[in-house]
């Protein structure tokens, strides 16, 4: 049976998993952007391969669209649970906190590496004829990776705004059942082309729109760019209204079979629309051949979203001891992992193993050490409350159940 119709109140552990996994996978993309064919990030191997941009694009195609579709359900749930201010007190103090206590060291050490590649590059100086950095506006404000907490924090403010006239008018619940009827509709083989009509035509009017990438990335600059908010906004929202139909998670699930399908095909045709594993990293100009891109690739994305999330419902239901530790591990490696990652990339860069070794030495480096510390210093002390909602004891099972949402 799935999670929905087992734990109507409890723990979601498929979506618990998957939304851990969604993290963990960073540390997968931003390794294998050192191996692309064609040059696109800081620390550029020589030894390279299609498959790496491979690997980039299908992750990237649902990482965060899943993510934030599973943050909009948890979030509802919370703030059923914990009312208003008790919902803005546990984001303030689990999402701004990190933000504005990691982001200093974060990108202090995100330059150190930029340095130290530069010095490497140089023949082992430092070069002092670079460009100055840009000046620091609201438009030029470097979030790193860190930026999907800043998102998190917009989504969450305008839920509580968007929320708040309904709640206040809807005293005889009729608004409420209006909704839910609504988001049942919405739910079922043609959910992907519904969510992913508005986002076509964001990837259709963004100017400077470079199809590989999907979403652009919302790292620099305090406004997300439309396409982003619309991407990860309707993802949020839809899994905001979910948690008020949870029955809806067993449609969904039902569904894996016709996600996946439809996921693996539209996903693969995006891939050869985009130029395949060795990208054309240049923006599309033609109105026509963007038009249909924009199309296969809004589709792509809400299809591989559906087709991962039915899956992990499907799958991943039960309780993990392994699966729960990953998830929650996984919101500290996401934190610590790309200046990590940077670090691996730099220290092979010039050794004469093969692409696919340099990769999984990288990634398996990083979430060595980031595993390490999370339970050396972080899930048996304050940054465990901090961090996950509980601390927990060294005596305690590894195994004990707790309840905290995202």
């Amino acid at each position: 049976m799935s999670s929905s119709e087992t734990e109507p109140s409890g723990r979601l552990h498929g979506l618990d998993a998957l939304r851990g996994t969604a993290l963990l996978l960073g540390v997968v993309l931003h390794a294998s952007m050192s191996y692309f064919p064609v040059p696109i990030w800081i620390v550029s191997d020589t030894d390279n391969s299609p498959v790496a941009s491979a690997v980039f694009f299908a992750i990237h195609l649902f990482r965060m669209t899943t993510f934030f579709l599973i943050a909009g359900l948890f979030a509802h749930m919370m703030l059923d649970r914990r009312g208003t201010f008790g919902f803005i007190k546990d984001r303030l103090i689990r999402i701004a906190g990190p933000l504005a206590s990691f982001w200093t060291p974060v990108l202090a050490a995100i330059i150190a590496g930029l340095v130290w590649m530069a010095a490497i590059r140089n023949g082992g100086s430092i070069p002092t004829d670079g460009p100055p950095p840009p000046p620091l506006t609201l438009e030029t404000f470097p979030l790193t990776h860190l930026w999907f907490l800043w998102v998190l924090l917009i989504l969450y403010a305008a839920a509580l705004l968007l929320r708040a006239p309904f709640a206040l008018a809807d005293r005889g619940g009729g608004w409420g059942r209006f909704v839910d009827r609504i988001t049942g509709a919405v739910i079922g083989p043609w959910t992907p082309a519904l969510m992913a009509a508005p986002l076509a035509v964001a990837f259709w009017l963004a100017p400077n729109w470079t199809p590989f990438f999907g979403i652009p990335t919302p790292d620099t600059g305090l406004v997300p760019n439309p396409v982003a908010l619309t991407a990860f906004g309707a993802a949020f929202g839809l899994g905001f209204l979910l948690d008020r139909r949870r029955d809806l998670l067993v449609r969904i699930e039902r569904l894996w079979p016709v996600f996946t399908v439809v996921g693996l095909g539209v996903g693969a045709a995006a891939m050869v629309m985009v130029g395949g594993p060795v990208p054309e990293l240049a923006p599309v100009t033609d109105p026509d051949l963007k038009m249909q891109l924009a199309a296969v690739m809004a589709l792509a994305v809400f299809a591989s979203t559906f087709a991962v999330l039915s899956l992990a419902l499907r799958f991943a239901s039960g309780y993990s001891a392994v699966r729960r530790y990953l998830a929650d591990a996984s919101y500290w490696v996401y934190i610590v992992h790309l200046p990590l990652v940077m670090v691996g990339q730099i220290l092979v860069v010039n050794e004469t193993w093969p692409w696919f070794v340099k990769f999984g030495v990288v990634v398996g480096g990083t979430m060595a050490v980031s595993l390490l510390t999370y339970e050396l210093l972080v899930r048996h002390s304050f940054m465990g409350r901090w961090l996950n909602g509980r601390r927990i004891p060294w005596r305690q099972r590894q195994d004990a159940e707790y309840v905290s949402a995202e």
